[in-house]
């Protein structure tokens, strides 16, 4: 499956957390999921990811939080970063 890497990035959020983003766009859709996107969004702090956004290979899109993992409902890569950020901001200042 030819993929085109879309965005990988690294944000440091402080001395002992990071997001990294990673978004490709596919020939075709993952098994479970509806678009041509492939994407892992993964909040991390002391070594630990606490947050997830991702559509592996037969689980389609979903969300991994502190409450378990739900589905998720991809409509645009922009939109799914919005919504990474807003899972950060919120588990940030709980």
């Amino acid at each position: 499956m030819a993929a085109e890497l879309l965005l990988h990035e690294r944000h440091q959020i402080d001395g002992g957390a990071f997001a990294e983003l990673k978004i490709w766009r596919l020939a075709e859709a993952v098994r479970g999921s509806k678009h041509t996107y492939k994407y892992s969004l993964a909040y991390i702090e002391h070594g630990v990811c606490v947050l997830r956004f991702d559509n592996e290979a037969g689980k389609g899109d979903h969300f991994h939080g502190p409450e378990g993992d739900r589905p998720y409902q991809f409509r645009t890569p922009e939109k799914l970063l919005d919504d990474f950020w807003r899972e950060i901001d919120r588990w940030r200042h709980k």
